[in-house]
């Protein structure tokens, strides 16, 4: 189990470090179309290269951020239900969630996107737009980004199973913290408080 742990550990890291370096792609995907627009405004010109690359990068934001949302448990989640149960029954149902419908699919898509991608890496294979670009750069991230999820998978199982067998803390505590509109409601009643401290 502490080896289940470890490697955990190590994919959680891996995970958030591609993540958080993904997370200046947005960054950079504003300044392009930022000056996409002024240029065409300013100019009259475009490019469709400026504008196929604000969807590569997009798409890599989504992509090699989808296991990290899985591991701070930030992903869609009806809990009507699963609210409801204890939090070994919540445990084991995203156990079961996580090996009969997270895995297979990831896996279906993982099989299905690799030979895209080679077929187009082998062909050297653009966009069909005038001045567009490279395509496989962009096939790539679908693989890679399920096989990171498929990896944070395991890692969530790993730590889930150590919490059942009372070798590991609770996997679930202290990660989803407040929503935005939470925090912007605490702040609201922060500032409220001040107004009514200071007229008194």
């Amino acid at each position: 189990m502490a080896i289940l742990l470890r490697l955990s550990r190590l994919i959680d890291l891996l995970n958030e470090r591609i993540a958080r370096a993904a997370f200046w792609l947005i960054l950079v995907m504003t300044l392009i179309s930022t000056g996409n627009a002024i240029v065409r405004k300013i100019f009259n010109m475009s490019s469709n290269a400026l504008l196929e690359i604000q969807w590569y990068l997009f798409s890599a934001v989504f992509l090699l951020c989808a296991a990290f949302a899985l591991q701070k448990n930030a992903h869609v989640r009806i809990d009507v239900i699963y609210g409801k149960f204890s939090k070994r029954t919540q445990i084991w149902i995203d156990i079961f969630g996580t090996v009969f419908f997270l895995f297979p699919m990831a896996l279906i898509i993982l099989k299905l996107s690799w030979p895209v991608f080679m077929s187009s890496f082998h062909s050297g294979e653009t966009s069909a737009n005038a001045g567009g670009l490279l395509l496989w750069p962009a096939r790539l991230l679908l693989p890679v980004g399920i096989f990171m999820l498929i990896l944070q998978g395991f890692s969530e199982i790993f730590k889930r199973v150590a919490f059942l067998a009372g070798r590991g803390p609770d996997p679930t505590e202290g990660i989803a913290g407040p929503s935005e509109e939470e925090e912007l409601a605490e702040e609201i009643r922060k500032m409220r408080r001040l107004a009514e401290g200071e007229g008194k």
